[in-house]
């Protein structure tokens, strides 16, 4: 059985990252969203609300292979445990190859038995990004085209949250 996982803070999740799952999921029998932290990022959303927003968003794509775990560990090891021998990346710009490419390199070289895999976004998806949507909201504007309906709504409700307590 081909597993793979496909990591990320995924906060939000946005169209982009659905489109990535979909197509990743007809590459290997089991797909794994890795939900994880990043220390480097400031979450709109804890963890479990990150999951939870993941997992409604797969069960509206029915997709059987695909499941969502959370994760706060080296990703080779996660993969490891996981029995993932493929890391599944969305590209969409320059920028994104050069970072991933590195990060590619460094796993490589902890554990060769797993390959990084690249996807490029669809062309209408590429520009993007969690936290351009972030910061659209959090600034009065439509992040429809962007993200789900339910997405959507988390975000507005977190947004309307922030604005009384605030900085995220």
């Amino acid at each position: 059985m081909r597993v793979g996982i496909y990591p990320g803070t995924f906060d939000p999740v946005t169209l982009g990252h659905a489109d990535i799952i979909r197509r990743g999921s007809k590459l290997v029998d089991r797909l794994i969203i890795g939900v994880t932290t990043n220390p480097s990022k400031n979450p709109m959303f804890d963890a479990d609300h990150r999951l939870a927003m993941v997992e409604r968003e797969i069960e509206a794509m029915h997709l059987d292979n695909v499941e969502v775990v959370g994760f706060n560990a080296l990703l080779v090891n996660f993969a490891r445990k996981q029995n993932a021998t493929i890391i599944l990346r969305g590209l969409r710009a320059v920028a994104d190859f050069e970072y991933e490419y590195q990060m590619a390199g460094m796993n490589q070289q902890i554990d060769d038995d797993i390959e990084t895999v690249f996807l490029m976004a669809d062309v209408s998806l590429q520009p993007i990004a969690s936290k351009l949507v972030k910061e659209i909201a959090l600034f009065g504007g439509d992040i429809t085209p962007f993200v789900s309906q339910a997405v959507r709504d988390d975000v507005v409700s977190q947004v309307a949250k922030i604005g009384q307590k605030g900085d995220y």
